[in-house]
């Protein structure tokens, strides 16, 4: 049986913890049931229980994980060193505030199956403020116009990430990562999925 890890970064998400873990499961069990898991949380010094309620949930269930920080890594370095921690033979990286709907990791593994080693989600709409959502789109363009490399445009991290492709980030020499770059520059066979951002319910 093959497995999928699920690495989702947290930074005072205390409110969302629960809610995570049992949408994650009840997704696995629904609509993946063949495939085992693992839900690997890393924790960026949160400082507001978060940290507590990870314990607890890793003593519960054995197929929870958990790596606390000893300091705010940022997120593209967490969810880096949460990634080539991992021991599934994909890994699918979540925001702990589920605006990325999870259940899109269902499509994204479908997409794996068919042979590709990289599924992203697109935001291609989103509930968020549209002030915001249209000075993110201006920010890309921004950003591709000056780069060397090619930035995926409304791409958050958000996707499913073959075993090949962690195996590589695991031989990178780069004490500060930044993973969307990496993605659109290593060229590993990807397909692109297209969802909408939902509001953040609880939290900041």
């Amino acid at each position: 049986m093959k497995t999928i890890s699920m690495v989702i970064p947290t930074y005072n998400e205390k409110d969302n913890i629960f809610d995570d873990y049992h949408r994650l499961k009840e997704i696995m069990e629904r609509d993946l049931p063949e495939y085992d898991y693992e839900m690997l949380f890393i924790d960026n010094f949160s400082d507001d229980g978060t940290r507590d309620l990870l314990k607890v949930l890793s003593e519960k269930d054995k197929k929870v994980k958990v790596i606390l920080n000893g300091n705010n890594f940022g997120w593209s370095r967490s969810s880096f060193y949460g990634i080539i921690n991992t021991t599934g033979d994909c890994t699918v990286l979540l925001a702990a505030d589920m605006q990325e709907p999870p259940e899109k990791m269902v499509d994204f593994v479908r997409e794996w199956e068919n042979g590709y080693k990289v599924v992203i989600g697109i935001k291609s709409k989103s509930k968020e403020n549209k002030i915001k959502y249209f000075l993110r789109n201006c920010y890309y363009k921004f950003l591709n116009s000056i780069a060397e490399i090619n930035h995926i445009q409304q791409f958050m991290g958000f996707g499913l990430y073959d075993r090949s492709f962690v195996d590589v980030l695991r031989k990178l020499d780069d004490p500060m990562p930044y993973f969307r770059g990496i993605v659109a520059e290593l060229g590993f066979k990807m397909k692109q999925v297209e969802y909408e951002q939902d509001k953040r319910k609880k939290g900041k």
